[in-house]
């Protein structure tokens, strides 16, 4: 019994001599589960004056949090119908629902929007200009009204 314990501890040094020092070490404990099942789809959004968003500064910016969860969150006024929209176009900014009972001027004041961020898994990154704020205002009545 005596030489089987000094067997022991020899094979443990051996190991810890040809392995290093994690060989010895107690396995880590898992981490946290992840919270859900679903993709994340949280993004950031901005407008701006100007032609396009490297040339212009941010006016407003919100964010807008579709999932994972039961309802929608971030700091977008209208993050509900937004995250709606938003689904009913599959994700796709440019195939979101036009007003058709919106009139607009043609004066030309261009508004740059942009979008950052992770829709249902994917990473998104969008940026559009519009000829002024109305047409921005018709095109996806949620999204962008902030």
């Amino acid at each position: 019994m005596r030489n089987t314990a000094r067997w022991a501890a020899t094979l443990g040094l051996t190991a810890a001599a040809v392995c290093g020092p994690l060989a010895t070490a107690a396995p880590a404990a898992p981490g946290p589960a992840p919270a859900s099942l679903y993709a994340p789809s949280a993004l950031v959004l901005t407008v701006a004056h100007g032609e396009s968003a490297a040339l212009a500064a941010p006016e407003r910016a919100v964010t807008l949090v579709c999932a994972p969860g039961a309802g929608a969150s971030g700091t977008h006024p209208a993050a509900g119908e937004a995250c709606a929209e938003l689904r009913a176009a599959q994700g796709d900014f440019d195939a979101l629902a036009s007003a058709d009972n919106m009139m607009c001027t043609r004066e030309y004041d261009p508004v740059v929007v942009t979008v950052d961020g992770v829709w249902r898994g994917q990473r998104v990154s969008y940026e559009r200009t519009y000829s002024n704020e109305c047409v921005k205002s018709s095109l996806g009545a949620s999204v962008f009204a902030f």
